[in-house]
């Protein structure tokens, strides 16, 4: 199959880009970017369910669930998280099992129901970065030039 050069090189780009944005995150930063992933994915999975394209929505609603699976939920800690990593744990449970009942129906509802129920979440872990970085400590200038 052949592959345009540009095509190639803006694949290159957004694999790098992607590898250096993991590469150079905080724990906190990678959080958001699980985040990010998983908002696109169903953004690309209810047009996919919506356009009829069953290939695409299928693949997205797979990079999704892994999206929740083994990077969300895999991430919480219920011994220093206690109720709230266990709340999580259970609405990523439930938005699984909504995908799968989309993926299985084409329910387009389903999806974007995953979609508001994630967006308040993602919203509130961006509004925690925010805050620990206006209350960081300024680095001296002298520190930065060295």
């Amino acid at each position: 199959m052949y592959i345009a050069p540009h095509a190639r090189a803006a694949s290159a780009y957004r694999k790098v880009s992607v590898e250096t944005n993991v590469d150079g995150a905080s724990p906190h930063q990678l959080i958001s970017l699980l985040f990010s992933g998983l908002r696109h994915s169903l953004a690309q999975a209810e047009a996919a369910v919506r356009s009829g394209d069953i290939a695409a929505k299928g693949t997205q609603i797979g990079r999704a669930v892994r999206f929740l699976e083994e990077g969300l939920k895999g991430g919480l800690d219920a011994t220093q998280g206690g109720e709230l990593a266990d709340r999580l744990g259970a609405l990523y449970d439930y938005c699984v099992s909504r995908l799968t009942i989309a993926n299985l129906r084409n329910d387009a509802t389903a999806v974007a129901e995953v979609a508001a129920l994630i967006a308040p979440v993602a919203q509130a872990w961006q509004d925690i970065g925010q805050t620990a970085a206006a209350k960081a400590p300024a680095v001296p200038a002298a520190l930065l030039a060295a």
